[in-house]
């Protein structure tokens, strides 16, 4: 009888718990003006009925700063009645129709520019759309959709068009010849969030690339004019561990991306090429960053001027001038220190000190070409960011990067966005 009793009690005592457990009653979410509330309900993953998950909430906090669209998120959690609580998320907006524009002046002194418009957060729901127009004294042009969640909370697309043409250098082993360059391309990816920290990317790009001697050395290998007809077998895996608050960013992420390029022609086989890009970000006292990537790059090792990684200022190497070399393979490290210098409501004004280090292997060499003193570079540097807090990605750089190295340069490197 008293066993009985006991268990009796013991079940009413689990059902009572059980009965008294926090249930989320709604969600809603307050601050915003050009997100739409039924895109937020599905992008986050705390829904009317679940348990109160404090854990879940954070999550999806850190999953609505990542959207263009807002620059910062936070919860509160209100009683309704019985055990059933409100859930309310408090959103900072982005402005996210950002126009493009750049002017400089190329290696020939003939001034160049670029102007473009593309929004964010089309329609409200995390879509980024637009286009660009470039002359370099070539006529460029370029169509970009980016839908990560237009079918569902968890699958989207990328649709890109680009007729790309510029004066590009080919390196041979007694000096380069300068060719126009131009390359049509179609892609469609598909677009995959498995979950909060992990997405993935596939799809095609078809693409058409010609040659145009201009001036240089020539080589009875490579012909004066090439066209190549060419398909991208693309994959792109990403882990995402980071935690936005403003300027300020921590933790990791790495990204791996892996491409199979094939082509039917005399002068270049198919090759496959592959690199990733792993980023480390840590707080330091209340306004400064340290910031970090490491980046390894290998592909097919053919002896060829066509060798798809490139020394350049604006991808690895801040000062080192505009695609200097290139080779089939790359190891190099970006480290920076960035520390806010001023903020007041929506501006900030960052600096920041670095070191760009990186070498390559050449076309048909080996990996000890990682240590020959003509291919490593070394450029510290110094720079400055001017920030829009609420404009989504309005940061202008200004780096300027000196080499220490052997016969390197310098030079001042302009930009949209942070460097990594």
């Amino acid at each position: 009888m008293k066993k009985n009793i006991l268990l009796l009690t013991f079940l009413l005592i689990a059902f009572y718990g059980i009965a008294q457990e926090k249930i989320v009653y709604d969600v809603k979410f307050q601050g915003h003006k050009k997100n739409k509330v039924g895109f937020l309900r599905n992008y986050v993953s705390v829904r009317n009925g679940d348990k109160l998950d404090s854990l879940k909430l954070d999550q999806d906090v850190i999953l609505l700063k990542r959207l263009a669209g807002i620059t910062h998120a936070y919860y509160q959690v209100f009683y309704s009645h019985d055990n059933l609580y409100n859930i309310y998320f408090n959103i900072e907006e982005n402005f996210t129709l950002i126009p493009n524009a750049n002017l400089w002046t190329t290696t020939n002194e003939q001034i160049a520019y670029k102007i473009g418009l593309y929004d964010y957060n089309f329609l409200g729901r995390n879509i980024a759309f637009g286009g660009f127009y470039q002359n370099n004294g070539f006529d460029s042009y370029g169509i970009n959709l980016r839908a990560p969640n237009l079918f569902t909370r968890n699958f989207g697309v990328a649709i890109n068009h680009q007729n790309w043409t510029s004066q590009e250098p080919l390196y041979f082993d007694d000096g380069s010849a300068n060719y126009k360059y131009s390359n049509t391309s179609f892609e469609v990816l598909a677009l995959y969030q498995i979950n909060f920290k992990h997405r993935l990317q596939f799809g095609i790009n078809v693409f058409k690339e010609e040659y145009d001697y201009i001036n240089g050395i020539t080589s009875d290998a490579i012909p004066q004019n090439l066209s190549l007809d060419k398909q991208m077998l693309k994959f792109v895996y990403e882990y995402d561990g980071l935690n936005y608050y403003y300027q300020y960013v921590e933790g990791y992420k790495n990204t791996l991306y892996l491409q199979y390029v094939t082509t039917e022609n005399n002068f270049q086989d198919n090759f496959l090429i592959g690199w990733s890009d792993f980023l480390y970000f840590e707080r330091v006292g209340e306004k400064g960053n340290w910031a970090n990537r490491f980046r390894f790059g290998v592909a097919s090792n053919n002896a060829s001027p066509f060798a798809p990684f490139s020394v350049d200022n604006n991808l690895n190497i801040r000062g080192v001038g505009n695609i200097i070399d290139r080779g089939t393979a790359s190891l190099v490290l970006n480290s920076e220190y960035r520390y806010t210098l001023y903020e007041k409501d929506w501006f900030i004004l960052q600096g920041n000190g670095f070191i760009d280090t990186g070498t390559w292997r050449n076309p048909g060499g080996s990996f000890s070409d990682f240590i020959n003193s003509e291919n490593f570079r070394i450029y510290p540097g110094v720079g400055l960011r001017f920030i829009h807090k609420r404009i989504f990605n309005a940061i202008f750089r200004i780096d300027y990067g000196y080499g220490v190295t052997k016969n390197s340069s310098s030079g001042i490197v302009f930009g949209i966005g942070q460097y990594f």
